[in-house]
């Protein structure tokens, strides 16, 4: 992931929150969930999007819609899916609906 993709999710949540204060903080968690997730995923493949690499294990394949309730609101999240694995891959959306949820 590169160094852009950081500070664009990172700025687009303070922005989310300084325009909306607490009534945003859904579609900050939505942008800091669906971050994750695709981190998550580049570091599972071995490579990120579009990069060849010799350790990749697998094949980026899209995302998923996928509605979360939470204590905050409703998310509307992409979960980030992958070609020829058989894992489950998604520690980030476990742990944010064993701990978000309500």
């Amino acid at each position: 992931m590169t160094c852009d993709n950081e500070n664009t999710a990172i700025t687009a949540m303070a922005e989310i929150l300084s325009e909306q204060g607490f009534d945003g903080l859904a579609s900050a968690l939505e942008v800091l969930l669906n971050e994750l997730m695709l981190i998550e995923r580049e570091q599972y493949l071995g490579a990120a999007a579009y990069e060849r690499s010799e350790g990749r294990r697998g094949h980026a394949n899209g995302f998923k819609p996928k509605r979360m309730r939470t204590r905050v609101g409703e998310l509307e999240l992409q979960v980030p899916q992958t070609r020829c694995l058989s894992k489950k891959m998604s520690r980030s959306l476990d742990y944010a609906a064993s701990n978000f949820t309500s």
